[in-house]
């Protein structure tokens, strides 16, 4: 069982969020808000309500390194956007002084970005020295990203084991939804799953053939199953050293 924000109490106190703010962006423009406009709910609340509040999220994939490219900076602007002007406080690092500052200056109902969680390898690495340094700057957490949540990363499982953790709105809204058909399911159920990787959706698909009587593979992830079966696929996207899972649970 989860604990969600009607559960917390947290004026005065900073709360970290962790967000899937990895939308597309094209010329320094978001293209496409959806992610954005997802947090609205939980961050308006906790807002509401005299948080601190502190977004953390990934952008791209820049594998430990700093890249301008995949800067969080732009995404402050698109967030204040989607969350009807209200501003949106953007620090340099996830981590450090930078960080510590910006947090240190926030007022109650407040809301910070702070820069891509990837620019540090610890995040992917779930590395305890770098958990610290992001909890070190909050009081609660509260997870909001139900897509990054099946990567144990220092931003998800690594801070709710530092911090008490709730539940955002949309993140309770995507448990009670997988509630409904996996614990108390209407039979038939099908599960329909995307994305662009296999690789990272193993145990899913692998807990999902133990409870549904259909399951339904789009996206890219597609392709590897498509190959897996001997179907040209040309240049798509594949992971061809996975086709053997692919066949496994295929016949699952």
């Amino acid at each position: 069982m989860f604990k969600s924000l009607d559960e917390i109490d947290c004026r005065g106190f900073r709360v970290l969020v962790r967000g899937d703010l990895n939308v597309p962006v094209r010329d320094g423009a978001v293209t496409d808000t959806t992610r954005l406009e997802r947090m609205v709910s939980t961050l308006t609340e906790l807002s509401k309500k005299g948080a601190k509040v502190v977004v953390l999220s990934h952008f791209g994939r820049p594998k430990g390194r700093t890249v301008p490219e995949m800067s969080l900076r732009p995404i402050a602007d698109a967030l204040s956007s989607v969350l009807g002007g209200r501003p949106v406080a953007f620090a340099g690092d996830c981590i450090g002084e930078p960080a510590a500052t910006a947090v240190a200056n926030l007022s109650e109902g407040s809301i910070l970005l702070l820069e891509n969680l990837r620019f540090h390898a610890g995040e992917e690495a779930n590395d305890p020295g770098f958990v610290d340094a992001l909890a070190s700057n909050g009081d609660l957490f509260v997870n909001d990203g139900f897509s990054v949540s099946h990567r144990a990363h220092a931003s998800t499982t690594g801070i709710a084991s530092r911090l008490p953790a709730f539940a955002g709105r949309g993140m309770q809204a995507e448990l009670e939804a997988l509630a409904l058909v996996l614990e108390t399911p209407r039979k038939p159920v099908a599960a329909l799953v995307g994305g662009a990787k296999v690789s990272s959706k193993l145990t899913v698909l692998g807990h999902l053939l133990e409870r549904v009587d259909s399951l339904i593979i789009g996206g890219g992830m597609a392709n590897t199953f498509l190959f897996a079966l001997g179907t040209d696929i040309g240049a798509s996207l594949c992971e061809r050293d996975l086709a053997d899972s692919a066949r496994e649970i295929m016949a699952r």
